[in-house]
């Protein structure tokens, strides 16, 4: 299926606001969305989806600096301290609820979508989907391989100020959180029709299962938690980029052939480079023009290199 598809062209990337992009879609449309969210932790600028106004937020540690780490900003410590603090999980629910409701307006009925979001606001998502009229089927762990562990130790605290014996008393103990070594991937579907069971929902629109034997060619048990390597290729155009082969197993997990897999936050692509490979028709959104021209980009260099395969 390719051409036009509602006000947009099927297989393309549009940039801009997706919160606005997304109401120009019909209703009852899309097959599965795929989307690496903002997680609302102050990762970078983007990522910001609050009012408060802290001094920390955005800036940078030495120890971010002297690590190279990918993200160059830093959220606030969680404190919570302060009313603005404690309304920063109040207002990202806020934000997802803001869109939500469109992403169930576009879904077929029983459609399948996939969200990555933060452990720290996860819940919150969650609600904001559940009040938007989803069904949160599961929380499926995406494990990696690996995860950088950055908690401070609280005695080099003590020992900058001079004081041993605290230093002493506190060895091994740390501030801040255990090495994240999963990332939860939301799960939720939009309810089919009333009037019929699921099986009626399948032959009427394609959604609602999922292909269990699909899990094997990646090496997957039938369980909520996937075990996916990072390749070489899949770092280094986004701070939060995911692996093309995770992508690829959610999208064969839920759909087949010429259905239709949208990514609202898209990012640097990597959605859309999946269901490019998978045979499937992809929309996607991005606001950031950095990402967008690296989505473009590396979509020109795959449909170049699938094409060559034809001839």
């Amino acid at each position: 299926m390719s051409g036009s598809y509602n006000m947009y062209a099927l297989n393309s990337a549009y940039k801009g606001d997706s919160i606005q992009l997304v109401k120009d879609i019909d209703e009852n449309s899309i097959d599965l969305i795929v989307s690496d969210i903002p997680y609302g932790i102050g990762a970078d600028t983007w990522d910001v989806l609050h009012t408060n106004t802290n001094s920390a937020y955005l800036g940078s540690s030495p120890a971010q600096e002297k690590a190279g780490s990918v993200f160059k900003k830093r959220g606030k410590p969680l404190n919570g301290w302060s009313e603005a603090d404690k309304l920063i999980p109040k207002q990202y629910y806020e934000w997802v609820a803001s869109w939500a409701g469109e992403w169930f307006r576009i879904m077929k009925p029983g459609s399948n979508v996939f969200v990555f979001a933060g452990r720290r606001l996860a819940h919150r998502c969650i609600c904001a989907f559940e009040d938007s009229g989803f069904t949160y089927k599961d929380m499926i762990g995406w494990q990696k391989e690996r995860a950088a562990h950055r908690a401070q130790r609280i005695s080099v605290v003590f020992e900058k100020r001079n004081d041993i014996a605290s230093a002493d008393t506190w060895l091994g103990w740390k501030i801040g959180n255990l090495r994240p070594v999963f990332e939860p991937i939301l799960w939720f579907t939009k309810p089919y029709k009333i009037g019929g069971t699921i099986a009626d929902n399948v032959l009427r629109y394609g959604t609602g299962a999922y292909n269990e034997a699909i899990l094997k060619k990646y090496g997957q048990e039938p369980d909520n938690i996937f075990h996916i390597q990072s390749a070489r290729e899949d770092t280094g155009l986004h701070p939060t980029q995911k692996p093309l082969q995770l992508m690829e197993l959610l999208i064969e997990f839920t759909t087949v052939e010429d259905q239709i897999v949208c990514d609202p936050f898209c990012g640097s692509g990597t959605t859309l480079i999946a269901a490019l490979r998978l045979h499937r028709n992809y929309l996607g959104f991005e606001k950031e023009e950095t990402y967008y021209n690296i989505a473009l980009d590396r979509i020109h260099k795959e449909s170049c290199a699938l094409k060559s395969l034809l001839f």
